[in-house]
């Protein structure tokens, strides 16, 4: 049996937040959408699943058209089975990310980032599988004092932390 690997990028806008996942039921689509529609107010979303049995379909929900376009044309170009992509404006992952992973169907998220992101993806003759994801970049140093305060003074401005 022969196995080919591929690197694939997701294709986003740069700040786009995403958060790629794996199911197990076309029952998903509805059950995610339920989930993101009721976490955030002003939350715009995209969302896709890859159904891998009966018509291999990219399901597609969500409340804004062009998040939608980019979540399934990601799925597609990604190709494997089960996967689900969310594409989210008005909101970060940390807003949704307990509650997707509570969907009963969920069984593993990949990664969720607004960072560049690649799929290292297998592709034998029935279908393809991913076997990891590089989320932006290798690190360049080790952070000083002056990064950390830099970095604590992110999460206050961000709201993430109080003091």
């Amino acid at each position: 049996m022969k196995v080919d690997l591929e690197i694939i990028r997701v294709e986003k806008p740069e700040d786009l937040n995403v958060i790629i996942g794996q199911s197990h039921f076309i029952k998903s689509v509805e059950d995610i959408y339920e989930v993101l529609i009721a976490s955030t107010p002003n939350i715009k979303f995209g969302l896709a699943f890859a159904e891998s049995s009966g018509k291999c379909l990219v399901r597609t929900e969500g409340n804004d058209p062009e998040l939608i376009k980019i979540a399934s044309g990601n799925t597609l170009k990604i190709g494997c089975g089960h996967m689900f992509f969310v594409a989210l404006k008005e909101a970060f992952p940390i807003n949704v990310l307990n509650q997707i992973k509570n969907v009963p169907e969920v069984c593993r998220i990949f990664c969720a980032s607004a960072n560049p992101i690649e799929f290292v993806v297998a592709k034998t003759q029935q279908g393809k599988a991913i076997l990891g994801v590089i989320d932006g970049f290798s690190p360049k140093g080790i952070e000083t004092e002056a990064d950390v305060r830099e970095r604590k003074a992110l999460l206050r401005k961000f709201g993430y932390k109080l003091q």
